[in-house]
């Protein structure tokens, strides 16, 4: 026969031991974030995507009341951040990640080691890029047009940099120059930070990049020829879109924040509600207006169908262009 006693440390052992079972799922999630998180930003320190995502994680860390510490993993056209954290990072929300297009492009053009739909967690979509193509400000090329005959006269001796194989950048332009019937010569680089010293240093003569470039064409460092928005900017209003001048090609890039899979959908809430709630803040708006962009809002459901669409889209795209993988 139990003694009193004995069913009472017998329960206890129950219920602690149910706790302890259910802790992974609650407390835990609820407790989320204890310490500070990292945020891998694929791309040279310096370049459009560092500044914008810089100011969003800062005001993101305060509605978390963690520290969010951005990691700067270029390489891979912006693939590689993202890429070696799926592989190795803890689904546990203290690893998280820019997604730029690539991650839905290179798998179309060259072997990868992750799977770009079924390896991430899919957490919001932020925002989209101006695309613009710049040269220096003593180039002889006034124009886009300008630049264009050039390389029609002399096929494959006029270049550009980009941020690498794959990047919106790129294949934007290689679009363009298919749809121009002209042969252009691409130098991929790592970042927009490397690809605008190259650029001012002589070392190429044009490139296409998202608007890290802004402040060098307001400086008069550069001079920028097009754009590739739907409609023209706002800050640079004269600067004709590459659909106006014939070439039909449009392109904003959306990115968002994603982790590793098998995230706890608790953990995934609670950083979606605190960057959602950071991309509405007047000082993260400042910012977008001085880049140019526009927020591009979506669920982590939304986004990861965003995902799944683009990648069939861009297969297409990737074969039109050549660039699939043999």
């Amino acid at each position: 026969m139990t003694s009193p006693l004995a069913s009472t440390v017998s329960r206890r052992h129950v219920l602690l031991g149910a706790a302890a079972l259910a802790a992974p799922f609650g407390a835990n999630a609820q407790a989320f974030p204890s310490k500070p998180i990292t945020l891998i930003v694929p791309w040279p320190a310096g370049g459009s995507t560092d500044r914008h995502l810089r100011a969003l994680a800062e005001i993101a860390s305060k509605n978390l009341g963690q520290n969010i510490l951005v990691e700067n993993k270029p390489g891979g056209g912006g693939t590689t951040g993202p890429g070696s954290m799926a592989l190795t990072a803890k689904p546990d929300g203290y690893t998280i990640a820019q997604y730029p297009m690539g991650m839905v492009r290179l798998p179309h053009m060259q072997k990868v080691q992750w799977d770009p739909l079924k390896d991430f967690t899919f957490i919001i979509g932020v925002s989209g890029y101006t695309f613009g193509f710049t040269v220096r400000a003593d180039s002889p090329y006034k124009t886009f047009n300008e630049y264009i005959e050039a390389a029609r006269k002399a096929p494959g001796k006029i270049d550009y940099g980009s941020t690498g194989i794959g990047t919106s950048p790129h294949l934007l332009m290689e679009e363009l120059a298919g749809n121009a019937k002209v042969e252009l010569t691409h130098v991929p680089f790592k970042g927009n930070a490397d690809l605008t010293q190259a650029l001012l240093g002589g070392h190429v003569m044009a490139m296409s990049d998202a608007t890290g470039w802004d402040k060098f064409v307001d400086g008069g460092q550069m001079r920028l020829l097009v754009t590739f928005g739907e409609q023209r900017t706002k800050r640079w209003p004269n600067v004709p879109t590459a659909k106006d001048l014939g070439y039909n090609v449009v392109s904003t890039s959306p990115y968002g924040l994603v982790g590793p899979k098998g995230m706890d959908p608790a953990v995934v809430k609670a950083l979606h509600d605190a960057f959602r709630k950071a991309m509405d803040d007047p000082k993260h708006m400042e910012v977008m207006a001085q880049l140019n962009q526009d927020l591009w809002y979506r669920s982590g459901d939304d986004y990861a169908k965003w995902a799944r669409d683009q990648f069939a889209k861009d297969k297409q795209l990737i074969e039109r262009l050549g660039l699939a993988a043999k």
